[in-house]
């Protein structure tokens, strides 16, 4: 049971902060501001650049190397592997690295997606779960970057009391961000 409580925090968390929001209002100074205020969200959050698809370039690019008849397109031009193979120091502070840089593609998408969402609705909810999966995403990737220094020991990378909030921030976007949808599905909160 233990396992679940930083869930049952977040999710708990989420909830009460954007029944406050919803119920009582922030205060005065976000009656008369908010929809300024829902412009925090994508203001966090707007360091990530968007770029063409890598997937479909390349969908293309091996549709018309195998319509002109070139050999050995799938093994010529396969999937790179992203991690070194081995167990050197050097291969594991490699992979320490790239690890980190993979866990923010993974992540960063749906907490700017859902936080966007949540902004709509509970604005300064959503930035401040944002704000702390911006936080705990730095310290964490900190912690990545000096365990590598250390020899590649990835257990190291909560090194850093704040590394770990980047999961609360995160499930408290996905948590606001899905109740801001059903409000504004089912009509309680109407988009200005």
């Amino acid at each position: 049971m233990s396992h679940y409580k930083p869930l049952l925090i977040t999710l708990g968390t989420a909830t009460v902060g954007g029944f406050v929001e919803t119920k009582y209002g922030s205060c005065s100074y976000v009656s008369a501001h908010g929809p300024q205020l829902s412009a925090v969200t994508p203001a966090i959050l707007s360091a990530r650049a968007s770029g063409p698809s890598p997937t479909a370039s390349r969908r293309l690019t091996l549709s018309l190397l195998a319509s002109t008849s070139s050999q050995d397109v799938d093994e010529r031009f396969a999937y790179p592997n992203l991690y070194a193979q081995g167990t050197s120091k050097h291969v594991r502070a490699f992979n320490c690295v790239q690890r980190s840089h993979q866990q923010i593609y993974e992540t960063f998408t749906t907490a700017v997606v859902s936080g966007l969402a949540a902004s709509l609705t509970f604005p300064l909810c959503s930035a401040a779960s944002t704000l702390t999966y911006a936080v705990g995403r730095y310290y964490l990737s900190k912690g990545y970057a000096e365990a590598a220094e250390e020899g590649g020991d990835a257990s190291k990378r909560y090194k850093y009391p704040l590394a770990k909030y980047m999961w609360f921030g995160y499930l408290g976007n996905i948590a606001l961000g899905m109740a801001s949808c059903v409000m504004i599905v089912s009509g309680k909160k109407a988009l200005k």
